[in-house]
């Protein structure tokens, strides 16, 4: 199969009344990137494999008219207010509550109609970089404060995409950022992503409820399906038995990331391409969901259908519900300070394994 970036021309449209465009950062090595200013998307990642030839690693589709229609709206976007799930759709800050959309149950997923909706401002740094900015009003999804975020990534001659995401308020609220990248190191509607290798170094998950709300302890990973400390297929136990993996239709579970920004906090390798994606962040958490919920609806950029299990997610975030969890790490942005974290997508091919 071979894969190439989409036409620029067909990503040029206007939601809204702002105009949307395909950007393309390329590096020295051969590694492409395209992006969207429609949810500060990443598009197509093009990487070399072990053969020397170019694989898409990432789903997503050709034209911004399918991202309107499609039936999963998250490919490759930066999603917030609020990542992941706000359990009943509600939180409290200084004893003020705060109602938001419930459009996952009765949970509050990805901020509701949130960031992967809009179409953001953007600026190219000598075709190496893209920074893409967005003001959130005050009362947007229901969150307080006015909300001044920018989103950067940066394609370096290692083959590393670097995301680095800033905000800052003018009043009191939570926030958790993150991308919602579909990976497929095989390429992009090529097959599942059953045999693909992942090593996950943390010792802890977070278990949840029947309504994937973390149930605010840290469940220990050994003995369950839910260790990756030594590398292994999903395949090897996606299948357990296990009322946790029944809950997710598979995994759709936070790990509690201790590692250093310097060394991965996940790392993915495919065998039929030899590409290896290292996941480094300053998060506390790497969100892992293997597409339990992709319908087969969508049909991506190569003329493959996006069906369950056809890709994985290694979402770096907060934990999900922090809100309402006092517990975990703290989600609280206050005026007059700036939020920052950095996550990196490093990708290599390793030839053996």
């Amino acid at each position: 199969m071979t894969y190439k970036l989409p036409n620029p021309q067909d990503f040029e449209h206007k939601i809204e009344g702002k105009n949307t465009h395909l950007i393309i950062l390329k590096n020295r090595t051969g590694m492409q990137v395209a992006f969207t200013d429609y949810g500060a998307r990443i598009v197509s990642i093009l990487v070399p494999d072990q053969f020397g030839d170019l694989r898409d690693v990432v789903l997503g589709f050709n034209n911004i008219e399918t991202y309107l229609q499609a039936d999963e709206q998250y490919h490759g976007a930066t999603i917030g207010r609020f990542a992941n799930r706000i359990g009943k759709g509600s939180f409290q800050l200084d004893n003020e509550s705060y109602t938001l959309p419930q459009n996952n149950g009765s949970n509050c997923l990805h901020g509701g109609v949130g960031f992967h909706t809009k179409v953001w401002d953007r600026q190219v740094s000598l075709e190496k970089k893209i920074t893409f900015y967005y003001v959130s009003k005050d009362g947007e999804e229901g969150f307080p404060g006015n909300l001044k975020v920018n989103v950067s990534y940066e394609l370096t001659e290692s083959n590393e995409i670097i995301i680095t995401y800033h905000a800052e308020t003018d009043k009191k609220t939570v926030i958790n950022l993150t991308n919602h990248a579909y990976f497929n190191l095989n390429g992009e509607g090529h097959s599942d992503v059953l045999q693909h290798i992942l090593h996950i170094p943390s010792d802890h998950y977070l278990a949840m409820d029947e309504n994937q709300i973390p149930l605010g302890v840290h469940s220990p990973v050994d003995g369950s399906a839910f260790d990756f400390r030594t590398p292994k297929k999903i395949v090897e136990s996606i299948a357990n038995e296990e009322k946790q993996l029944e809950l997710g239709n598979g995994y759709d579970h936070t790990y509690i990331n201790t590692q250093p920004f310097s060394l991965p906090a996940a790392t993915a390798y495919s065998a039929l391409s030899g590409i290896q994606l290292d996941v480094l962040t300053t998060e506390p958490g790497v969100h892992l969901y293997t597409a339990n919920f992709l319908s087969g609806i969508d049909t991506g950029k190569s003329g493959g259908k996006y069906a369950s299990r056809t890709a994985f997610c290694f979402e770096t975030q907060h934990y999900p519900d922090s809100p309402n969890k006092p517990e975990f790490p703290s989600v609280v942005l206050e005026p007059g300070t700036l939020f920052e974290s950095k996550t990196i997508y490093r990708f290599s091919v390793k030839k053996d394994n």
